[in-house]
Order: C-alpha cells, then structure tokens, then sequence
C-alpha cells in the first residue's frame, strides 16, 4: 500500500509551542511507519507544524503523492484540524481511506467518526499492530470488524471492535522512522536542533485522576531493554548527530534497576550526551540520582501538583510531601536542573490550599516550575466527574490547552483558578533570588521570552 501519515497544521493554541517556541518530532507516527516500511508498504510522513504547512499545502500534498491511505494523528486541543485535513484529503480524492490515531480518539472514537464523516477508520490506543493489519485489510478484502482496536463506519452505525492487547515485547518494534521526518527542521526555543525523542516505556500504573497516559497504553508498564534503548541513542548520535535526548516517557524511573542499568550502559558506550526525563518523586533513590547524573542527565521533570497532601490524595496521586522533599534534595546535590510541575483547580481544592501550593513551590525552588489549570481530558477521571457534576464550561476541544481553564470547581470560578494561575507564575519567577541565580546562569532574557509568551496566551476564560 501508498500510506501517507500526517501531523496536521495547529490553529490551537498549545501552551509548549507558544511559550517554548518548541516544534517535536511526531514519535508516534514516526513508528507507525516504521512497523508499515518493514511491511512492505511504502510510507512518507508530511509533518505540517515542522514544515510550516497549511491545510492547502497539505491538500496540494496530497494530490501530488496520490496515496492509498492517509493517516492523521490528533490530541484533544488539535482535533478540529485533524477534521479539517482529513476534509482536504477527501477533497483531493474522495477514495483515499483515512485513518485517525491518537489520545483523542482512543477515547471518543464514537463520537469522533459521528462528527467528522471525513474519518474512514478511527485506531484506538496502540497503533503498531492494527496498522499493519489494516494495511492486510484494505489489500485483501477483509472485513473490518475482524480488525481489533479500531471503529469504522458502517451505513449508518459506528462499530467498535474488541480492544487490542499491549505489545508485549517492545524491543521487537523497530526503532522510529526519522529518516522520514525533516530532522533539521526541529525547534526549542525558536532555534533550530537536534531533537533526540526517546519513548524507553509504555504504559503506567498508577492512578492519578488528570492523566490519560496509563489509558492509552494501559496500567501495565512495559519497558524496552536497556541495550535497545541505548542502541537507538547511538543511532541518533551516530546517524542524526544528536546532543540532546528527551525520554518521552510517563516516568522513565519507574523501573529504577532498569534506569540505572540505561545510565550505566550510556556511559559503558562513552555517549558524549545531555538528556532529560520524567520522574516519580517516590521512583528517585540518591544512588540512581547520582548514576543518572554521571551519564549526562542534567535535567528532570517531576510531578509535585499540590503543596498540599489532602489535594495529593484527592488527585489520587500516590506521593507524601515529604517525598517530594527529599527527592528535590537528592536532585539539587547531584547538580541537575529540576522542573516541578503543579496543577490549580482539582475539584474540592480550596483558594487557600492553592495560596499553599503556591509556597511550597516558592520554598522548594526548583529551577523552574510549570502551573496549569487543571484541565479535564476525555478519558480522565476528572473529566467524567466535571461532565457529571456539570462543571465543563466549553466543548471546544481546541480549548483545552492547560491554559485557559476550561472547566470550574464548586470552589472555584474559572476567573479565580486563571488568576491563581498567573499569580503563582509571577511569585515564582520574579523573586529575587530566582532572577540573580538566571542571570549568572546568563538565562534572564531566555526567562523573559517564556514569559512574555505565557503570559500573551492568557486570554479571557469562558465564564463560570
């Protein structure tokens, strides 16, 4: 089969391209093809944010590549521009199957097929497997409700198939299809790099009521081992001439023996990096901080959410304050940077546990934290509980960027949880002491941009 794959052109407002100026690669597609080339199939990728696109250059695009099959990819606040590329392809040539993938439709595949009759076939959750044997499908004939993991228009129902089982061994996926990706086109910041994306682990278990990770690609974790995953850093190094890598993953510690063997093999193989990832402060022990840190870790994400351990509770987050603490401890003596990331407006939270958060972000002082509203995503605990207690303030997905809030809470108006927002952002970072350790960092006008960015983005909120 011909199988273009695209990202489409983002109208939404999405908080890291704004206030980052960060444009990523699309691992997700990026690995769908590469499972479809070794297949057999001959595979291209259309990047549109990367290329600066429109919906005509893509539909022009289209036209000129005339494929078989086109496949979208979508998160909740760019689901309305996969609709409008999906409508360009169909414009192009209305025999053209269209697929669409991603967390969105994972979760309201339905609803998504019923709105947007552009939409051929909807992949929920993993795509690799169901993509190759959708490709076998529109080759040979077979009925599409023997495919598992996908809903498909039939006359005038939505059928939806079984759900796939998890890839089991992710070893045995081949490692992304960069050489289909325009590499050089990558940005953070606004400026031009090597972006080196790393997906080591899927899937997640624990419970935390924002998050719709662990839905996608389930409760149980999964981990590649640790010679292919430092193999595909080699290839990026290698092959991209990569510097910088960025673990895509939920929490690449959850596993901490595996993270320390990662960390081990990484410096074995003399990898001259600089890389970062995402944590669990209860998954950071000071020994591995430390084995990190010798194999080039210089900065991590954690999830603190709340300075408060009845809003930590509510979020069903599974952490104690002190872990926080102690992690931060571990993090700052071994010299990496550490970004801590907080939610405002969980249902229940009171103006004064938020006015406590705030604090506790103030005393912990990482070296930068990140504040959202919090924001109700289709398949989220939160979601359903703002749909049933009639808390949703918008149903325009492209609204749902964590920056604007969307919904409120019995305690709080969307005008109060967007100001406690912006008022935790000025705290943090216009302290003295904040702006001092920047400037001798000689980071000042850096931190500046991204708040002039942030702050630009914070339009009016629906109302409450």
């Amino acid at each position: 089969m011909d199988v273009l794959l695209i990202n489409p052109p983002t109208t939404a407002d999405i908080e890291t391209q704004r206030t980052l100026g960060l444009k990523a690669p699309p691992l997700g597609l990026a690995y769908i093809a590469a499972v479809l080339e070794r297949e057999g199939h001959r595979v291209r990728i259309v990047d549109a944010p990367a290329l600066d696109y429109t919906f005509q250059d893509v539909q022009r695009h289209v036209k000129l590549e005339q494929p078989d099959v086109v496949g979208i990819t979508s998160t909740t606040p760019t689901i309305y521009d996969a609709m409008r590329t999906a409508k360009a392809v169909k414009e192009a040539d209305p025999d053209i199957k269209v697929l669409i993938g991603g967390p969105h439709v994972t979760f309201l595949a339905e609803e998504t097929l019923q709105e947007c009759p552009h939409f051929d076939v909807a992949v929920i959750g993993e795509g690799e497997v169901t993509a190759c044997e959708l490709m076998r499908a529109f080759e040979k004939g077979v009925p599409l409700k023997e495919i598992k993991g996908i809903a498909f228009r039939s006359e005038d129902k939505v059928i939806v198939t079984p759900p796939r089982p998890l890839i089991q061994n992710l070893d045995e996926i081949p490692f992304p299809a960069r050489h289909l990706l325009p590499m050089d086109k990558y940005t953070v910041l606004g400026q031009q790099t090597v972006i080196g994306h790393v997906m080591s682990s899927r899937g997640c278990p624990f419970r935390c009521i924002f998050c719709s990770s662990s839905r996608i690609f389930g409760k149980v974790w999964r981990g590649r081992s640790p010679k292919n995953v430092v193999d595909e850093i080699e290839e990026l190094c290698d092959k991209w001439k990569a510097k910088h890598i960025e673990f895509a993953d939920d929490t690449f510690t959850l596993n901490m023996k595996r993270a320390e063997e990662i960390s081990k093999e990484i410096i074995r193989r003399g990898l001259d990096i600089f890389w970062a990832c995402g944590a669990r402060v209860d998954t950071l022990r000071r020994e591995l901080v430390q084995w990190m840190k010798k194999a080039g870790c210089h900065v991590i994400y954690i999830g603190v959410e709340s300075g408060s351990q009845r809003i930590l509770n509510l979020l069903k987050k599974g952490i104690r304050l002190e872990q926080v603490i102690k992690a931060v401890k571990w993090l700052k003596e071994a010299g990496m940077e550490i970004t801590a990331s907080y939610v405002i407006g969980t249902p229940g939270e009171t103006k004064e546990e938020v006015e406590r958060t705030i604090k506790f972000a103030v005393k912990l002082d990482t070296d930068f934290a990140q504040f959202t509203a919090m924001t109700p995503y289709p398949g989220t605990e939160v979601y359903e509980y703002a749909k049933r207690e009639g808390l949703l303030l918008t149903n325009d997905w492209s609204k749902f960027t964590t920056i604007k809030p969307v919904m409120r809470t019995k305690e709080l108006s969307a005008e109060e949880i967007e100001k406690l927002v912006s008022k935790a952002y000025r705290k943090f970072y216009l302290r003295p002491k904040f702006l001092w350790r920047q400037l001798k960092k000689g980071r000042l006008p850096l931190i500046f941009l991204v708040l002039k960015n942030y702050l630009s983005g914070k339009k009016a909120s629906p109302s409450s």
